[in-house]
């Protein structure tokens, strides 16, 4: 289903909260990345709002009197939806609905809005659609006929449409049937990972914030022509590609979906697949854009949602991209982050260095084991040979002997040919 042609460029009056438990700083930044948000769907951002509050109202999150002076700044700007920074719940925005007379959603429908345009396989739009479904299943409820309004807008948009105006039931037999197609595709990634195993083939993923350059370190790396674009979230399908490392080995470069602060938990479980080339990786490329301010929160966000995935404890190198950009700024963050690695993947700096390190922490287990391996067993031979990186071979009276650097799995599958280690 191809995604709505929006020909009116939506107007967009965008909402924060202070909170005791955040900072005024922490609500300013985290409504400029709403803005670029907002932005990359497509739509414009006209006016801006901040409040403090001890707690979110229940009813209309920011309390009758502040929802109603919302209402004026939105007449007078012309707005045609406001965004809350902060996630609503179904009942939230019904009432201010009601009060603003216009549209009202959450960063999760903008987030969830620009996934449904960015969808290209499959995979992607199954997952996409199955976030979008989870998110919209609450809200149907009480809306009645007033759902027929979403004929376009920032979060409207996506496969899931067409499921707004059924009833519950329908839309749950929906879900469903997109969970079982994603149970199937999870079935196949987690063959095409059994066989990685037992060939032994190293794989590492790049994670990192949205739009720090993972594809184009990606493209660096293995040469490859992948997509490269300078806006949020422009990578959803996951691509593998093979990278040569000095040693004659060959690992596989996954490249993933980016994340951001407040990520809607309805992404996270529905791409649970994809981020199954996360969990199953041997290593973690951190990709983190070293020249904006808010670096260190990015990567903290990336580790929250590692976490939620099970990769945390996953080993990590930590890359800091954009070096060209602004040198000074990535050189105070890098002297914080000792063991990072300094890139400008655009240019190619720091490349080199990145795939020597990358090397030696994929071989940090390794051992170098000498093998002795009679004539007749030409099969452990060839397979010492692919599992291995072969230092020396020799012809001897008892058979082969091999040094060879291996892992700690390749050395206990030769055990019985090991004569020193």
């Amino acid at each position: 289903m191809t995604l709505i042609d929006r020909r009116v460029q939506e107007r967009i009056v965008l909402v924060g909260v202070v909170f005791p438990w955040n900072r005024v700083a922490q609500v300013e930044d985290d409504l400029e990345e709403l803005a670029r948000l907002v932005e990359t769907a497509g739509a414009l951002v006209v006016g801006r709002m901040v409040q403090r509050r001890d707690r979110p109202d229940p009813a209309t999150f920011l309390g009758a009197g502040k929802a109603e002076e919302l209402h004026q700044l939105a007449e007078t700007l012309d707005a045609d939806t406001v965004v809350f920074d902060d996630e609503l719940s179904p009942a939230q925005q019904r009432n201010l609905e009601r009060i603003l007379g216009r549209t009202a959603i959450d960063r999760t429908a903008v987030i969830l809005d620009i996934f449904a345009q960015n969808a290209r396989s499959q995979e992607g739009k199954a997952q996409v659609e199955l976030a979008l479904l989870r998110y919209r299943l609450p809200r149907l409820r009480g809306r009645g006929t007033a759902m027929s309004r979403l004929a376009g807008g920032i979060g409207t948009r996506g496969p899931g449409e067409s499921q707004l105006e059924v009833d519950r039931r329908r839309l749950l037999r929906r879900i469903a049937a997109l969970q079982d197609e994603l149970e199937q595709l999870e079935a196949t990634r987690a063959t095409q990972a059994r066989w990685r195993r037992r060939s032994r083939q190293r794989s590492v993923a790049l994670v990192g914030y949205t739009n720090a350059g993972k594809s184009t370190l990606l493209r660096a790396l293995t040469g490859s022509e992948v997509v490269v674009a300078d806006r949020l979230f422009s990578t959803l399908d996951p691509r593998t590609r093979r990278l040569p490392l000095p040693g004659g080995e060959t690992v596989l470069v996954s490249d993933t979906v980016g994340f951001v602060r407040k990520l809607p938990h309805q992404l996270v479980e529905a791409f649970r697949t994809t981020l199954a080339e996360v969990r199953q990786a041997d290593l973690l490329l951190h990709v983190v854009d070293g020249s904006v301010p808010t670096a260190e929160a990015q990567m903290a966000a990336v580790r929250e949602v590692l976490e939620e995935i099970g990769a945390a404890e996953l080993p990590e190198l930590l890359v800091l991209n954009k070096a060209d950009r602004d040198p000074q700024v990535v050189e105070r963050l890098a002297a914080r982050h000792p063991e990072a690695v300094v890139v400008a993947a655009a240019t190619g700096q720091g490349l080199e260095a990145l795939v020597d390190v990358l090397a030696g922490r994929l071989r940090a287990n390794d051992q170098v084991a000498t093998l002795v391996v009679p004539f007749e067993r030409g099969d452990v031979l060839a397979a010492v040979h692919r599992e291995g990186e072969v230092l020396r071979e020799e012809h001897g009276e008892g058979g082969t002997t091999v040094q060879v650097v291996l892992d700690q799995v390749g050395v206990a599958r030769f055990r019985a040919f090991v004569v020193e280690q």
